[in-house]
């Protein structure tokens, strides 16, 4: 391709509200330009790039059996009620009705219509297992889309399923994927770190997720810096200590005035925040139960993970409870307490309200709080189970010896074992040997693409633009032809050809643009390697060659392009 002819223009200065690397760059190389919140269109060099990454996708996938397919972006509701996510997979999913009154989705996942396909195809234990794929657009109307092409409404995603007759050959099949995932990673020059994750709206008995460690971003992991525990914040836990072995205190009110928060109260009364308990307040809300005020108790010095508590609690959303909300259930803010509530609260408890002994916690009346709570002797709450984020330097859970370390991150992608969730409310069955009918058992495995290209941008970039790993560079040579000269043109557009016979993909850049111009764009657009064909070059016998991203400059034969490309970029997919 001829820079002179390309589509999209190169950007001197990035968009105001581009805060990360990948954003601002993309936007300035011409990858992509936005069309609304959350929703790009992808630019003739975004797209080669995103064919590339196609390109290891397929032959990953196609190397475990994979069968490509297509599902529709647009789904009737009916598909989403036959598995039972139409009313809880949350706002996310972009309902719209048509003139004649027909309800629809626009797809932000293809579980559900997967499912009711295969339901239709499978009905023996010969046809199984089964592994299809596609590469296709969702929709997610995300609230907040937010860093460029890392959260974005409509997004492309390779997603595969696998089908199989039990759980051992699901697992069989997850750790093939799982070793296919750590190889695409690898294939497009990012490290990641694979995850114990929480399974959310997709449902199944467990997940993997596959985050790169990056401070801006969403998620977040800890790893244990002695055994080598891993899990996202969502489901990661943490040791606690043994219960002192302390006289239990009476239950007395103390006054506390002007102390609304933990560490106020903590320094007030001269105990430890770990001596308190936490209030937070939420309202649970389901599509099919009445909504619930719920009231969860921590020790002071954790925090709720919200995760973990919707999924204490079977599903649903949660909200932040208002002042008034509070009120209304007879507790105080500022000063709550579960004592002496009704019995229309539901009271979750963190497991760190059995580690300790003789709390300080909220009165329920202004300027007041007790201390000397112990549980369960003076409160029973609804149930206590493990609510509480882990913080960073707490004890590890497997070693119990090793610290926590807390790392933010991006995810990539994620495997799912989805067991029998889909099948067997679209009564996806099959006959086994013994005749028996039986669900199909099913995992699911996906990864965003607009966020892969960013994530290698995050990872692969310096002050002058970005440094496309090979593999996926939308060109594999940046061609620039210097001057005005007859010999220089001559050898460009040779050169230019030669290289595209011999299978490599070339960007010209034949402008009538100064030195200083092209070699800007070349370092922004960031191909692997720069061939600059000028007088003062062929004077020394040759072209001059550079790859991005090192300092060393030499001249060789123009022949020899061809040779060093192969030695130095042999995994490039084809575009």
């Amino acid at each position: 391709m001829r820079l002179s002819e390309l589509f999209t223009r190169t950007l001197r200065d990035a968009p105001a509200d581009a805060e990360l690397a990948s954003h601002r760059l993309a936007m300035r190389a011409g990858l992509v330009r936005p069309v609304a919140a959350g929703i790009f269109a992808l630019m003739p060099l975004g797209w080669r790039v995103m064919r590339r990454i196609e390109a290891i996708l397929r032959e990953e996938m196609d190397a475990l059996g994979g069968q490509e397919l297509r599902l529709p972006v647009v789904q009737p509701a009916e598909v989403w009620q036959a598995s039972g996510r139409w009313e809880t997979f949350g706002a996310v999913l972009q309902k719209f009705t048509t003139d004649a009154g027909r309800a629809y989705a626009l797809g932000p996942t293809h579980e559900d219509v997967l499912a009711v396909l295969a339901a239709r195809e499978i009905d023996s234990y010969k046809q199984l297992p089964q592994h299809v794929y596609q590469i296709q657009t969702k929709y997610r109307h995300e609230p907040r889309p937010r860093g460029g092409l890392l959260r974005l409404r409509e997004f492309t995603m390779k997603d595969a399923y696998s089908l199989h007759a039990d759980a051992a050959d699901l697992n069989r099949f997850f750790e093939q994927m799982h070793a296919a995932y750590r190889r695409i990673f690898e294939r497009v020059g990012l490290d990641v770190v694979p995850v114990e994750a929480d399974s959310g709206a997709m449902g199944g008995s467990g997940s993997i997720e596959f985050l790169m460690p990056h401070d801006a971003g969403e998620d977040a992991f800890v790893t244990c810096e002695a055994c080598g525990y891993v899990a996202n914040l969502e489901v990661a836990t943490f040791a606690l200590d043994a219960p002192p072995d302390v006289a239990l205190e009476p239950l007395t009110k103390i006054a506390t005035p002007g102390c609304k928060t933990i560490e106020d109260v903590a320094a007030y009364v001269g105990v430890p925040t770990t001596q308190t308990l936490k209030a937070v307040f939420f309202v649970r809300e389901h599509p099919h139960e009445a909504d619930r005020f719920v009231f969860a108790l921590i020790r002071g010095d954790l925090e709720v993970n919200e995760v973990k508590l919707i999924n204490a609690l079977g599903g649903g959303t949660l909200r932040p409870a208002t002042d008034d909300e509070i009120r209304a259930v007879g507790a105080v803010p500022g000063y709550a307490s579960p004592l002496g509530l009704g019995d229309d609260v539901t009271v979750v408890a963190d497991r760190s309200v059995q580690a300790g002994a003789n709390f300080v916690a909220g009165a329920n009346e202004e300027g007041y709080h007790v201390s000397g709570l112990n549980i369960p002797r003076d409160l029973a709450p609804g149930f206590i189970t493990d609510i509480a984020e882990a913080p960073d330097g707490a004890r590890c859970p497997r070693c119990e010896a090793g610290k926590l370390r807390v790392q933010r991150a991006i995810e990539l992608g994620h495997l799912f074992k989805l067991g029998t969730r889909y099948s067997e409310p679209v009564g996806m069955l099959f006959q086994g040997e013994d005749g028996a009918l039986r669900p199909v058992v099913m995992g699911s495995y996906g990864i965003g693409l607009e966020r892969l290209m960013a994530a290698v941008i995050e990872r692969h970039h310096d002050e002058w633009g970005i440094i496309w790993p090979p593999s996926i560079a939308p060109f594999d040579v940046h061609l620039v032809m210097l001057g005005k000269d007859e010999a220089v043109s001559a050898q460009a557009v040779r050169l230019y050809d030669e290289l595209r016979a011999a299978g490599f993909a070339v960007l010209l850049d034949d402008r009538a643009e100064s030195p200083g111009v092209k070699f800007a764009d070349a370092d922004l657009i960031g191909v692997p390697l720069r061939v600059t064909v000028s007088q003062k070059a062929l004077e020394r016998g040759g072209v001059e060659v550079k790859w991005r991203g090192e300092a060393e400059r030499s001249v060789v034969p123009p022949d020899a392009v061809a040779a060093l490309l192969r030695e130095r970029a042999p995994d490039r997919a084809a575009v």
